[in-house]
């Protein structure tokens, strides 16, 4: 069997640069009965005011939902404006937004366009997935769902590293504490470890605080090539560069140690950082997928962050804090922030610029350089984007 390395593709951001230019977003909110244009209008106003362009400055737009249905794309952007601009829906469930960005990141690196918007959004629905319709049935189908697995992954992680549901409360601590400070959070309140760890339990020891929420939003980036910035006169101070884009499905087997989203996590990494040409120690914020407490230490060991089995031990000391040698989850995570899904990858792309830009308030971490941005989905998926110093 052949496998994939890190190096097995040229970075197209090397010889075409990319920067993220605009972002918007709708409040991350619990189910309720705003329509998803409505949202994806606010999200993507939000971004093109924020770049200073107009809509029929968009070369291109990409549309990740996992939850709507067809047609979400067209029928969305067409609420700006009927420009005859090619829409693309593309849907990769929790890396559905990331996979959004990637799209439009690599439209403008390839030279299709010169400015590409990425829009997340979802509804809180839960349509039939199609793993379901794969006819391919394991012992487990229908008896363990997203929180026993990873109500079970947590057990054995807690085994492994000798560690406690204490130590491991600490990240929904951290988290929800983050998440108070951001207007866009779904969940705005700091928590105690006592009360993250109070029932009501959702599988195993994971309680509902250690649980990302189910909620709905929305979140853009507009993203433009060095010549989309000159011509459309685009403040390049502002301007922050996409160093990586990467994407990966499902590991070869031998690759596939501890979970499959741990493994698709290192591949996915390591081509992402030798795509940038920086290292996990360069790292100033980092976001992940933390949908479960469980989560965070998991993913941050798996990208080199933390050494192997330090993640609780560095949380603990503050070294994972706003303010301390890298801040992880500053925008309060899936844990606070929520997890809509479509929007969710797009969201931690806005809250890398918001730092990278010193724009993040009472969250900033301090002289923000390098920022990476982690999202898995079901189909062992993995996108991670890396960005640098804003107005390089």
């Amino acid at each position: 069997m052949t496998t994939h390395s890190p190096t097995r593709a040229r970075n197209p951001l090397r010889d075409r640069p990319v920067y993220v230019v605009g972002i918007g977003m709708h409040p991350y909110v619990r189910p309720s009965a705003t329509t998803y244009v409505t949202m994806g209008l606010t999200a993507m106003r939000e971004a093109l005011a924020d770049a200073r362009i107009a809509w029929t400055d968009v070369d291109s737009a990409v549309v990740g939902s996992g939850k709507i249905g067809m047609a979400a794309g067209p029928t969305l952007t067409g609420y700006l404006g009927r420009t005859g601009l090619p829409v693309v829906q593309v849907e990769s469930a929790s890396a559905s937004g990331s996979v959004a960005v990637r799209q439009a990141v690599h439209d403008v690196a390839g030279g299709f366009s010169d400015v590409s918007v990425a829009v997340g959004v979802d509804k809180a629905e839960f349509p039939p997935d199609a793993v379901t319709k794969a006819e391919v049935h394991a012992l487990t189908d229908g008896l363990i769902q997203f929180p026993t697995k990873f109500a079970l992954i947590t057990e054995r992680f807690l085994q492994n590293r000798g560690a406690t549901l204490e130590q491991l409360g600490a990240v929904a601590v951290k988290n929800h504490r983050n998440g108070a400070l951001n207007p866009y959070a779904q969940r705005r309140k700091a928590r105690t470890l006592d009360e993250v760890l109070a029932p009501p339990y959702i599988s195993g020891s994971l309680t509902r605080l250690q649980c990302t929420p189910v909620g709905e939003g929305a979140a853009a980036v507009v993203v433009a090539s060095a010549e989309g910035l000159a011509r459309l006169g685009i403040d390049r101070s502002r301007a922050v560069p996409v160093l990586a884009s990467v994407h990966h499905t499902q590991p070869a087997f031998a690759d596939a140690e501890g979970t499959e989203e741990e493994a698709v996590t290192r591949t996915a990494g390591a081509e992402a950082f030798e795509a940038s040409g920086i290292q996990p120690a360069d790292l100033d914020l980092v976001e992940v997928h933390d949908a479960f407490s469980v989560e965070e230490p998991m993913y941050i060991e798996a990208l080199g962050v933390c050494r192997e089995g330090h993640a609780l031990a560095d949380l603990a000391a503050g070294r994972l804090d706003i303010g301390g040698r890298v801040a992880v989850s500053a925008s309060g995570g899936l844990l606070a922030m929520g997890h809509p899904v479509g929007p969710t990858g797009v969201g931690q792309v806005c809250e890398l610029v918001r730092q990278l830009r010193s724009e993040a308030g009472p969250r900033q971490h301090p002289a923000v350089r390098h920022a990476l941005a982690h999202m898995v989905g079901v189909g062992g998926v993995c996108t991670v984007h890396i960005l640098g110093p804003v107005g390089a």
